[in-house]
């Protein structure tokens, strides 16, 4: 779809939008002035749209060097009665948090709205935390989408309501509601102020533990409005198929019920929760007591079952309650409506019919992650692994981190052995090297060596850390759509930016070994690896080279592409450019010919370097 249609369609048209590009559309609707980002799948397609948009808004956009910087910029816009939107995938908001934290206290003068694109399952993740819970450690509103409709509709009511009550409103999508379709009525978009003004008034946004503590209390009250909103609001609504079972549920879950419910003819009552939190007890109590047994469908965690027993017991209501607690549905993953209409067959006798799938008997082949063809990771790893089996070090510990070059995990590389978050491989790198030793080298990414590497870098150098950091710049955010990073020079809306050097800030640092190398060049890489490998305390090695993807893209606008072949009387079938450098374009045939597809090969020609024989040639 032409993105520009988000901007451009007109009031009463229909779009066919993902939720993400609906957030941007009710973003839009609302008169947003000021949004920010870290990307991170499923978020990521919101900061794509914007930067594709902004200027021609007259909205202020940028990436953020992380998650915490992108919330600091939404929330003084915020303070200066600006509308803002910041927005990040799951794990973000633990990057946010200490930030985040202090919002909810300070409270905001425009609206303002924080949505977390949470993972269930981890299609693109490294844990499933269910980020409903840091509305309650908050203290902020929390709203729910099931569907691109609402994402775009609530985005107009989150801010309605920010404004009401003072307070940011945190806005929860999974995956699912992230990157589904649907059709969504468009309203009329407002155009933004495009500067506010901040009145300095320290006691309001200075929180000191004498502010604070006044703050705190003013937070508690302005959530008590939240609660008569959410008790009386038609976005908290109730479907009745009949009286044999009460279910609640909010976000994706609720369309996996109401497909369960209407389809099996199941003869229910369904609330469906859109304002969660503070939690709708009026509405929840009345509910519960025109049912005998009320099952609670939520993913991930047991938010809104727990909130439901309280009411239950608070008020001794004689309710036969089920959910996660009590196994009636799975605690973990994401839910499908197998898993939904099974949960419902544990605590009613109806009868459901089990969906019906396409079923084949072909096996289907393996595909897991790989790097691209012509990806400089690759050449990276192959260097790395040549230095290390050169010099004879065993037992040769890789920190690793957030990003493409997690795929270094894979045969023949194996160099990924331990990874907390973004930007961890060079702390517990640091951390390693005290506690062991043995030989450390951590891999990590330029944006994500801006995001959150350079404390642990600082560190390292302070206190005398002993490991080798490869930082692999392609030039790009490449893993979450190839977006800026602050090493180029250009920013989220297409202007140009200073670049930042990574060698200057490393040096800057007061690290002694320092070296940019091309890994398209193998041997140079190999041997700067190799002394880099040699030296003691930190030791830091830039591996330069775009995304191939982005030389790729140039390829094409050039209009000039170049692959290669093997020749087959040169080979003599070693399997190095198999076994070791595994590029996807390569593959044997029945009879044990190695071949390249040309239709795979994107033409780095660094294979050339990796066979003994030079049997690689240009194809003609």
């Amino acid at each position: 779809m032409n993105v520009e249609k988000i901007l451009l369609e007109e009031e009463g048209r229909k779009l066919f939008l993902l939720g993400n590009e609906a957030a941007v559309r009710g973003a839009l609707e609302s008169g947003v002035s000021f949004a920010s980002t870290y990307p991170g799948t499923p978020s990521s397609e919101i900061g794509n749209v914007f930067s594709k948009l902004a200027k021609k808004a007259g909205v202020y956009f940028e990436f953020s060097t992380n998650e915490k910087v992108a919330l600091e910029g939404s929330a003084a816009a915020a303070a200066a009665g600006l509308r803002s939107f910041v927005f990040m995938k799951h794990v973000g908001l633990n990057v946010a948090a200490d930030s985040f934290m202090s919002t909810a206290y300070i409270g905001v003068n425009g609206g303002m709205i924080i949505l977390t694109a949470d993972d269930p399952s981890m299609y693109s993740s490294q844990n499933e935390q269910d980020n409903r819970i840091y509305a309650r450690l908050a203290g902020v509103p929390l709203l729910e989408p099931s569907n691109p409709q609402e994402v775009k509709d609530l985005m107009k009511f989150g801010f309605e309501l920010s404004e009401q009550v003072k307070l940011p409103v945190l806005m929860r999508t999974t995956t699912r509601v992230s990157h589904m379709r649907g059709i969504v009525k468009l309203g009329k978009i407002q155009f933004p102020v495009s500067k506010g003004f901040f009145k300095k008034e320290p006691n309001k946004y200075v929180p000191v533990p004498a502010n604070a503590r006044r703050m705190h209390k003013e937070m508690r009250e302005k959530l008590e409005k939240v609660e008569e909103i959410a008790n009386a609001t038609e976005i908290n609504k109730s479907y009745d198929f009949g009286d044999e079972l009460g279910i609640i549920t909010s976000g994706g879950a609720f369309n996996y019920v109401m497909d369960v419910v209407r389809e099996n003819n199941i003869p229910a009552k369904v609330l469906k929760l859109t304002l969660t939190y503070p939690f709708p007890e009026v509405l929840v109590k009345d509910f519960i007591s025109k049912v005998s047994k009320v099952l609670i469908i939520e993913e991930v965690e047991p938010v809104m079952e727990q909130e439901v027993l309280s009411i239950a017991g608070k008020y001794k209501i004689p309710v036969d309650i089920h959910g996660k607690l009590d196994s009636s549905l799975p605690r973990i993953y994401e839910y499908t409506p197998d898993i939904v209409r099974e949960g419902i067959e544990k605590v009613v006798s109806h009868k459901t019919e089990k969906r019906r799938y396409f079923k084949t008997n072909v096996t289907l082949p393996v595909r897991p992650p790989i790097l691209c063809p012509g990806c400089p990771h690759r050449a990276t790893y192959f260097a790395v692994k040549k230095a290390v089996e050169k010099l004879n070090l065993k037992n040769v510990i890789f920190p690793t981190d957030i990003g493409c070059y997690t795929l270094g995990i894979q045969p023949p590389y194996e160099m990924a052995d331990y990874l907390l978050s973004m930007g961890s491989s060079i702390g517990t790198g640091a951390g390693f090297s005290h506690a062991t030793n043995q030989k450390v080298v951590s891999f990590i990414g330029d944006s994500t060596f801006f995001h959150a590497g350079l404390p642990g870098l600082v560190n390292a150098v302070h206190n005398k850390a002993n490991l080798l950091v490869v930082i692999m710049d392609n030039r790009t955010t490449a893993m979450t759509g190839r977006q800026p990073s602050p090493s180029e020079p250009i920013n989220g809306m297409g202007e140009e930016v200073p670049e930042i050097s990574i060698e200057n800030v490393v040096k800057g640092i007061g690290v002694k070994f320092v070296e940019t190398v091309d890994p398209y060049n193998l041997k140079k890489a190999e041997d700067t690896f190799e002394r880099a490998l040699k030296e003691e305390g930190v030791s830091v090695v830039i591996s330069k080279h775009p995304c191939a993807l982005i030389t790729d893209s140039e390829k094409r606008k050039r209009n000039f592409w170049v692959t290669f072949t093997i020749n087959q009387e040169k080979c003599t079938k070693c399997m190095i450019c198999i076994n070791e450098w595994t590029c996807p374009a390569f593959y044997v045939e029945k009879d044990g010919t190695v071949k390249i597809d040309p239709l795979i090969c994107d033409g780095c020609g660094v294979c050339t370097q990796v066979c003994p024989e030079n049997a690689i040639e240009v194809r003609k």
